[in-house]
């Protein structure tokens, strides 16, 4: 079982607006571990099959805002009005750059006629979306020996051109099975694709392909 320290942050902050240079992990110099979220499982089930080229719809993602504590490879807990890190804990790359990812593997598997268009792919699009992650965050709301819930709250807004936007916010929460880092993770894997699986079930929705 791995025994979860939580690295003390140089400041508490009840509005969760500190920077991410502000922390220390406690322990530090010791090698971290590393995890991931947001990848489709081997061996899961067939993709979905592509909808035909007349019926899809390109949309073009733009960069949205991402929690900015929580933006980097350290996994942010709150505790009441405490903030800090999971201590020897690492995300493979910046939780921005996983989310990013899982967006993009969630529409390419989703059988809807959306197809997301990446930057600097010189394709028309007629909508664009925009998805800012506002939390992304570990709760300690049963006390710091319970096993804690993970939040993961994003508003998604789509445009069209000329023709006003709408948007919408989305939000899972997951309780992790246990107090242990690979509990914690698992529960960031669901949470992100109940989110990403409403977002994209909604933005196809919300689409129509050209007249």
């Amino acid at each position: 079982m791995t025994t979860i320290r939580l690295g003390a942050l140089a400041a508490l902050a009840l509005s969760l607006s500190l920077s991410l240079g502000g922390c220390a992990l406690l322990g530090g110099g010791e090698k971290a571990t590393l995890y991931r979220f947001g990848q489709p499982a081997l061996g899961g089930s067939e993709p979905a099959a592509a909808a035909p080229a007349a019926a899809e719809v390109p949309v073009f993602r733009v960069n949205g805002a991402f929690q900015r504590e929580a933006a980097g490879d350290r996994i942010l807990t709150v505790t009441g009005g405490k903030v800090a890190y999971i201590a020897e804990t690492r995300w493979v790359a910046p939780a921005s750059t996983l989310f990013n990812q899982a967006v993009t593997a969630a529409f390419d598997a989703s059988p809807g006629p959306v197809r997301l268009i990446p930057r600097g792919e010189p394709a028309p699009a007629q909508y664009v979306l925009r998805l800012d992650v506002r939390n992304f965050e570990t709760h300690y709301d049963r006390g710091g020996k319970a096993a804690p819930m993970v939040l993961v709250r994003v508003r998604a807004a789509l445009a069209r051109g000329g023709e006003g936007s709408t948007d919408r916010l989305f939000e899972a929460q997951v309780r992790a099975s246990g107090n242990r880092v690979s509990s914690i993770v698992e529960a960031y894997d669901e949470a992100v694709a109940e989110v990403l699986g409403e977002i994209t079930a909604w933005t196809n929705g919300q689409v129509s392909p050209a007249a």
